[in-house]
C-alpha cells in the first residue's frame, strides 16, 4: 500500500504546483469570477431586473455592479426572489430550477433559512474540496495515509422529499452526493450517512469502528469530540488511536477550534495534523492551505465573488444590523488587521449577500483570513466591541490557566437597574471555582481586547455560570440541533436567552428535586 500512497501523493502534489501556477492576481480572479456569474444569470429575473447585459457592457463591471445591485441580508433575499425558487419557479436569481435547499443551523435564533444549492453550486463545492486535498502535501503527511478511509460526520444524507425539492444540512446534502474520488475511502458510508436520529448515528458509528482503518476525520470538532468519546467507552479504550492508530489528519470547521483542542486531545495518543476550513449554508469560502498558519486562503476563482464591509459603528449598529448602503471594499482593498463584514455573490444566486459572518486578514497582500466573529454577536453595550475571537481567547485562556477543558459557551447582555453586565454560561465536566474562572477570565478579556479594558468600569460587572456539558446538548436536542453543521451560539440576547436561562435553571431544578 506504501507504493500506492506514494503515487496518490505525487498526484497531488502535482495538482497543488498546477493550481499554483495557474494563480492571477486576486483581483483578477475575482474580475473574472464576477464576470462569469453575470453571463450566466443575465437570463434569470433577477439578472433582467438589475440589467446585467448593461452591466458586463461596462470595462469597469465590479464598480456597476455595486451601483445597480443593492445589498441583501436573507430576509430581503428571499422575501423579494428566493421564495419564488421554493416555489420551483425557474431562473430566479439562477438558472434553471433549485432541487435543493439548505437548512441553516439557526444560531441567530430565526427559523432555519432555506439557502439554494444549485447544480453549480455542488459542483464548485466538489473542486474545493478537491483543491483542499491537494493542499495536504503542503503538510507533513505520511504518503500511506492517502490510502487510508475518511470518516465524514455530518447531518442525514436522507433528505426531506418536499416533492419539487429536497431539503436537509447542507453536509447532507453534500453526503449524498460525495464526488467519485471519495467514494472508496468515505466513511460511515451511506447507510450509516442516511440515520437522521444523531443517537442512532453516533451508535452505529461506534459499533463499525473496528472495520475501519480511519486515517482522516472532518466535521465539527465539538460532535468528533462526542463520537470519540463514545468510541472509546463503548470498547473501553485508553484513546481512539487504540482503535485507529493511523488517525493522523482532522480537517475542521464551523466552530473555533483552539478552546476545544486541549479537551479533543486527551482523546487521542498523539496529536493530529489539523487543517480549518470554512464552508457555510451558501458556498465552500476558504481553506487552510499552509502548517505555518492557521489562517484559510479565500478560493477566489471557485463560483463566489467576496466584498467586505468595514465592520465599525459607521456600517453597523449596536445590533450588528447594517446602517444604509455602506461602500464595499473588494480583495485589493482590504488592509490587515481590521474586522470585515462579509459579502458573497455566488453560484446559487446569492447577490451581494451578506452572510453575517464577520473576517480578518492577518498579513498584508495575502488572500488569507481568520473568522472573527458573527456580525450579531458582538457585545458592545457600552463600547466594549467584544467579538467572538476574543470571547475564544478568553475562554483559552482560563483552560491553561485552570488545566480545563471548556465544551461550549454562551454570553448575554443584561441589564440590571440603568447598568448592564454580561452574563456567561460555561460548560466543561470538572467543578471548578466559578470566582476564580470570573475573574481569569475578565483579566484575559481586558488583555485582548482594549476597548473592553477601557469600557470594563461602565459595566456591572461580568456572571459566570458553570454548567455540565450534558446541559447544552439537551437544549439542542429539544431544539432538533443535535449533530450535523448545528452549533451552539456564542451570544444570546433578548427573548431567546430568557428562553435558554428559564432552561438552565428549570433543569437545575428538576435535578434538585423540587
Amino acid at each position: 500500500m506504501a507504493f500506492f500512497g506514494k503515487l496518490i501523493k505525487r498526484s497531488l502534489t502535482v495538482g497543488e504546483q498546477l493550481q499554483k501556477r495557474r494563480r492571477a492576481a486576486p483581483i483578477q480572479l475575482q474580475r473574472r469570477t464576477l464576470r462569469r456569474l453575470l453571463k450566466q444569470a443575465q437570463g434569470t429575473a433577477f439578472g433582467q431586473y438589475y440589467d446585467f447585459k448593461d452591466i458586463l457592457q461596462d470595462e469597469h463591471c465590479i464598480d456597476t455592479f455595486r451601483e445597480k445591485v443593492p445589498i441583501f441580508e436573507y430576509d430581503t433575499m428571499y422575501e423579494q426572489w428566493w421564495h419564488m425558487a421554493l416555489r420551483e419557479v425557474e431562473d430566479v436569481s439562477w438558472p434553471g430550477k433549485v432541487t435543493h435547499f439548505a437548512l441553516s443551523s439557526g444560531t441567530s435564533g430565526a427559523p432555519s433559512k432555506h439557502i439554494p444549492v444549485t447544480a453549480d453550486m455542488r459542483r464548485s463545492m466538489k473542486h474545493a474540496g478537491l483543491r483542499m486535498f491537494f493542499a495536504l502535501t503542503n503538510f507533513d503527511v505520511d504518503p500511506d495515509l492517502f490510502t487510508k478511509p475518511m470518516l465524514m460526520l455530518g447531518g442525514s444524507s436522507d433528505l426531506d422529499n418536499q416533492g419539487g425539492y429536497f431539503r436537509g444540512d447542507l453536509s447532507g446534502i453534500n453526503a449524498s452526493q460525495p464526488p467519485f474520488w471519495l467514494r472508496p475511502y468515505y466513511k460511515p458510508g451511506g447507510k450509516i450517512s442516511r440515520i437522521k436520529s444523531w443517537d442512532e448515528k453516533i451508535a452505529e458509528i461506534s459499533r463499525h469502528a473496528p472495520e475501519w482503518d480511519i486515517g482522516f476525520l472532518v466535521g465539527i470538532p465539538s460532535w468528533l469530540q462526542l463520537m470519540m468519546e463514545r468510541i472509546i467507552e463503548d470498547h473501553q479504550l485508553n484513546t481512539i488511536h487504540d482503535i485507529w492508530p493511523n488517525l493522523e489528519v482532522c480537517v475542521h470547521g464551523g466552530i473555533a477550534f483552539e478552546p476545544l483542542k486541549k479537551g479533543f486531545e486527551r482523546l487521542l495518543d498523539r496529536p493530529l495534523i489539523y487543517m480549518d476550513s470554512y464552508l457555510a449554508s451558501e458556498g465552500f469560502i476558504a481553506y487552510q492551505q499552509r502548517p505555518e498558519t492557521n489562517a484559510m486562503r479565500l478560493l477566489l476563482h471557485n463560483g463566489i465573488f467576496f466584498e467586505f464591509i468595514p465592520f465599525n459603528s459607521s456600517n453597523f449598529d449596536e445590533d450588528g444590523k447594517l446602517i444604509g448602503n455602506p461602500q464595499t471594499l473588494t480583495i485589493a482593498e482590504v488592509e490587515p488587521g481590521v474586522d470585515y463584514a462579509l459579502l458573497l455573490t455566488t453560484c446559487a444566486g446569492a447577490w451581494r449577500y451578506l452572510i453575517g459572518d464577520t473576517v480578518r486578514f492577518p498579513e498584508a497582500g495575502k488572500p488569507e483570513i481568520i473568522i472573527s466573529g458573527r456580525t450579531k454577536h458582538f457585545l458592545s453595550i457600552c463600547g466594549e466591541h467584544l467579538s467572538v475571537d476574543n470571547m475564544n481567547q478568553g475562554i483559552q485562556a482560563v483552560e491553561e490557566a485552570l488545566d480545563l477543558s471548556v465544551r461550549e459557551f454562551t454570553v448575554a447582555p443584561v441589564q440590571e437597574g440603568n447598568r448592564f453586565l454580561h452574563h456567561w454560561y460555561i460548560g466543561t465536566e470538572r467543578e471548578v471555582d466559578k470566582e476564580q474562572v470570573t475573574r481569569l477570565l475578565d483579566q484575559a478579556l481586558k488583555q485582548v481586547n482594549d476597548d473592553y479594558k477601557t469600557e470594563r468600569d461602565s459595566l456591572l460587572g461580568i456572571r459566570v455560570e458553570i454548567l455540565p456539558i450534558q446541559r447544552f446538548y439537551d437544549w439542542q436536542a429539544a431544539k432538533g440541533k443535535l449533530g450535523g453543521q448545528n452549533k451552539f451560539p456564542r451570544v444570546m440576547k433578548g427573548k431567546r436567552f430568557a428562553e435558554w436561562s428559564a432552561f438552565v435553571h428549570r433543569s437545575l431544578r428538576q435535578e434538585g428535586g423540587g
